[in-house]
């Protein structure tokens, strides 16, 4: 049977909640399905109050309710629940009319960088049918005032200054996120894999520069919001390097801001008062690996 050119199902995936709203006409067959046979997820979530004179269904629902799970990978945020129908039975027990049918709805959220947005028509199959959208991120990292009110006007320093760094994420429709910074590598060169090279913060969230002797680098407690994270570097020029020019390359990452502090996802900073590491958030567990280079590859 040819499909309508309309989609029987559709989902727009908004900050924290998905909207679906499906056809009447699910099969395209001319006979309507009823309000009360669809539900989502395996909590059975219904409907939102149906208007009959609509040929549509909607529901709206958080992306961690009706039983939804949340996968994390390499790449993206997958939240997957699915659209049940269950058709009542005939008048006559001997009979069906209506086949039951599951329909999988995903959301898809990029973990990093910046990708185009746009949602994937739903590809049906018998009774399935696969539905994802996609969200803009957008990371930045910029140089601020003593007050960290602004961005600073002037890039110039003399050692001795302290560099106020601010990095931040913000994003089209999207859960809550924590921003983190895995690494940070400053050079003498545009090229962030010439030579000399320095790692002032590395294995995905230790800011090495606070362990060297007579510094002020330190992450700063708290954060004004889990979706910006700031840090202290002291300033610093190359041995030997006639130029007075540093460029500097992080590398920016986001996790769930549900999901706790690890020693994958953490901001450490080592403290001369206490003779350890201490994590922004979190417990000094996730830290010890600072010390002995085997913290665990971000995801």
């Amino acid at each position: 049977r040819a499909l309508s050119p309309r989609p029987a199902v559709a989902v727009r995936c908004q900050e924290g909640q998905l909207a679906l709203t499906v056809r009447r006409d699910l099969f395209g067959t001319g006979r309507p399905v009823r309000a009360a046979e669809l539900s989502l997820g395996t909590a059975s979530c219904p409907p939102l109050a149906p208007n009959p004179a609509q040929a549509f269904v909607t529901f709206v629902a958080a992306l961690h309710e009706c039983g939804s799970t949340l996968q994390v990978t390499p790449d993206s945020l997958i939240y997957r629940t699915t659209l049940f129908y269950k058709p009542t039975r005939s008048g006559n027990p001997l009979i069906v009319r209506a086949t039951p049918a599951e329909v999988p709805i995903e959301c898809h959220y990029p973990r990093r960088s910046n990708v185009s947005s746009g949602a994937v028509q739903p590809t049906w199959a018998p009774f399935r049918s696969t539905v994802a959208a996609e969200e803009r991120l957008r990371f930045s990292l910029r140089l601020m005032d003593d007050d960290w009110s602004r961005e600073r006007l002037s890039n110039g320093f003399q050692l001795g200054d302290s560099l106020r760094f601010q990095a931040d994420v913000t994003s089209e429709g999207h859960v809550p996120l924590r921003l983190f910074v895995d690494r940070c590598v400053a050079t003498a060169s545009p090229d962030r894999s010439s030579s000399p090279r320095y790692a002032f913060i590395d294995l995905g969230g230790c800011l090495l520069d606070s362990r060297a002797e007579d510094t002020a680098s330190a992450f700063v407690s708290p954060r004004p919001r889990p979706e910006s994270l700031r840090f202290l570097l002291d300033a610093f020029k190359f041995a030997g390097d006639a130029g007075n020019l540093l460029y500097i390359s992080c590398h920016l990452r986001v996790s769930p801001a549900g999901e706790a502090p690890n020693s994958r996802n953490k901001a450490c900073s080592f403290s001369r008062a206490s003779g350890l590491w201490a994590p922004l958030e979190g417990t000094a567990a996730i830290c010890s690996c600072c010390d002995t280079g085997s913290c665990p590859s971000p995801r």
